[in-house]
Parts: C-alpha cells; structure tokens; sequence
C-alpha cells in the first residue's frame, strides 16, 4: 500500500493528479498513477499548452487533421485524451460506483476532467452548449465537465447539472463564491430530480485553489510577518466548515435521499509557490474525509515519499474552527475579498492566456514544413 492509498483508505481524501499528457496514455505512465493510488486526473489549458509545446506525442495526431480550424484540432486532441484517460479509470470509477449505492460512500471517484473553453467565462449560455458538447463527444460515465465559478458561471453549473451532465467548478477564490457554488450545484441537482433523472450519476466538485490567495496575500504583509503562508490554509478550514454545515442543510439532506452524490471540495494549486515552505504545506494541511487533493507532478511524487497526514489541520473540530479563525487576524487595512476578487480575475485571464498559447502551438505544428 502507497501512502496515496493510505490517504484514501484511512483519511477519506482522494488523491487526484493535475496533469494529463498523451504521452503518458501511450506508455502506461497513468496506469501506474493509478495502480500506485490516483483516484482521479484534472486537467486546463495551461497543461494542454505545456503538454502540447513540450512534446511531440501530438505530432502525428495533428498531421492527420485536415479541413479543421485551429480549435476544432484542440478539441479533437484533448477529446482524445480525456476519453482514454476515462477509460484508465473506469475500472475504479466502476468499483466506487459500487461503494456509493451501498452506502460506504457518499460520493463515486475515478473521473477525469475537461474544461470548457476559458474565452466563454463570461458567457453562461455559450458555457452551457461547450459544456454539453463536450460531455457527448466524450461519452463517458466518469468525466467532469470544467466550469469557472464567475457569476455567469454559476446559472451555467445549474443548467448543465440539471441536463445530467457532471461538473468541477474550477476557480474558487472566496468562501463567499464557494457558497454561491453550493447553491448553484444544489439547484442543478433538484431541477434533475423534477425532470426525473437519476441523481447517482451526476457528480460534482468544487475546485478551491490555495497557494495562490498566499501568494498574493503573502505580498501584502512584511517580510518577516508571522501570519505569512497561513492565510489559504485558513480559508481552506472556512470553505471545510462551510462544506460540512451546507451538506447537513435539509435541502441538501433531500437530494441525498433522492440518491444525490456529496458536492466534495477539491483542493487545487497546491504546490507550494514559495520556496522557504514545506512543499507539502498544503497536503499535509488540508487531509480531510469527502475532500479531493488534485496535485501536479512534483507535490504527487513528495506525498509518495515523505507525507505526514496527522499534521491535518481539518479532521480535528477544534482544530478546524481554530485555522479558520486565523482570517480575522489579517491587517484591517488588507481586504481580502479584494484578493479574491482579484485572483478569480487573474485566473480567468491565465487561462485565456495559455489557451491562446496553446492554439498558436496547434497552428505552428499544422504548417506546412518550408
């Protein structure tokens, strides 16, 4: 047994790998993953744009496109992907299927994530079709369709959750957005249940990202400050609680017994941006029962050697309420809705960046050579 296993088997938390690389479907790279314990992949344009530039896995797949555009290509390729990364996890998508309509677990695992185009972030209805696009070319049971949690991104959530279709709602900055996340997937789930459809297979998460609200906060206080690199790590304690009061809600409690799915909280971004912290700062921290830690490379493979999961400080109630606290302890002067305002802002245009990167990688491979 892996630590990634233990991590599942004894805490509660599903271990999930950000990253996808076609390279790795080839030669059995993901199947390892899995075998050693990853219990999910995600994915978004900025690993799309380094999968694409860094390597030639793609070459052939893009030389045998003929008479599409440049984002049709795209499509094709990380449809490709993400369908065959789904096929490598059905068999423990399947097996936690199992588990959940036994009752061993309140949520099914083993899904793989592909997010609509982050030029439609301020779009609900044009996030509405790419999203139910999506989840028909790909057609698998354990797929996530990715969408941002910016206000127009929230009437989307619901609409594509009350389709049937799953959802990770990506870009969660805020305990106050994670709240309106809640809703917008609770709402989803109940107008799926008016229209008859079976709640068991639609699954959610809500993507939290971390390191980066230390980042920026971290810029704002003194060099030396002691509350530096505690700020996201409360946040995460606050959106915890936040999950657990919200999952108890009678509301929330109806869709359960209409055999609705948990809405787990991932965590997301959590390689430590700061070279002086633990680079397990936020894995070690945040392990906790129904939650998601979606990892890059490097923080995987340093939870595989080296982790210490009773360092959590989300399993003990005191504990939690203790972390969470720490956000009244920032300066008055420092407005952290301000923070997270921004980052989702950030966030939004990162992608959009990497996207537009990504495309013009596609079209220099489909050029004719000289």
């Amino acid at each position: 047994m892996t630590s990634l296993h233990e991590l599942y088997a004894r805490y509660g938390q599903s271990p999930w790998i950000d990253n996808i690389r076609r390279d790795w479907l080839e030669d059995g790279t993901l199947r390892r993953m899995v075998d050693e314990g990853v219990r999910g992949v995600t994915s978004n344009p900025s690993i799309f744009a380094k999968a694409l530039s860094t390597s030639t896995a793609y070459d052939e797949a893009i030389a045998r496109t003929s008479g599409l555009s440049v984002e049709e290509v795209f499509e094709e390729l990380a449809v490709q992907d993400v369908r065959d990364a789904c096929d490598v996890l059905r068999a423990l998508h399947d097996d936690s299927t199992v588990e959940f309509r036994r009752g061993v677990r309140r949520y099914c695992d083993g899904f793989v994530s592909l997010e609509v185009s982050p030029l439609l972030a301020r779009d609900s209805d044009a996030t509405v079709s790419a999203a139910l696009r999506l989840a028909a070319r790909v057609d698998r049971p354990n797929l996530l369709i990715k969408i941002p949690a910016t206000t127009p991104g929230l009437s989307a959530i619901t609409e594509v959750i009350a389709a049937g279709v799953s959802v990770n709602v990506t870009l969660i900055f805020s305990t106050q957005r994670y709240g309106e996340v809640i809703a917008a997937w609770s709402a989803g789930l109940a107008r799926a249940a008016k229209e008859g459809r079976d709640l068991a297979t639609i699954a959610s998460v809500a993507s939290f990202f971390v390191s980066r609200v230390d980042v920026a906060v971290d810029a704002m206080l003194a060099e030396g400050d002691v509350r530096r690199g505690l700020t996201a790590n409360a946040q995460v304690a606050a959106a915890y609680e936040l999950f657990k009061e919200r999952m108890e809600r009678e509301d929330v409690q109806l869709l359960i017994r209409q055999g609705a799915q948990i809405q787990r909280p991932l965590w997301a971004s959590t390689s430590t941006k700061n070279p002086q912290y633990d680079p397990l700062l936020y894995v070690n921290d945040l392990v906790a029962p129904d939650t998601v830690n979606t990892m890059p490379d490097a923080t995987l493979a340093a939870t595989l050697e080296s982790p210490n999961f009773a360092a959590s400080l989300l399993v003990d109630d005191h504990q939690l309420r203790e972390t969470a606290a720490r956000l009244s302890n920032l300066p008055p002067t420092l407005s952290l809705d301000a923070v997270t305002d921004q980052l989702e802002v950030d966030g939004v245009n990162a992608f959009a960046a990497s996207y537009h990167e990504l495309l013009a990688t596609i079209a220099a491979k489909m050029a004719p050579s000289p």
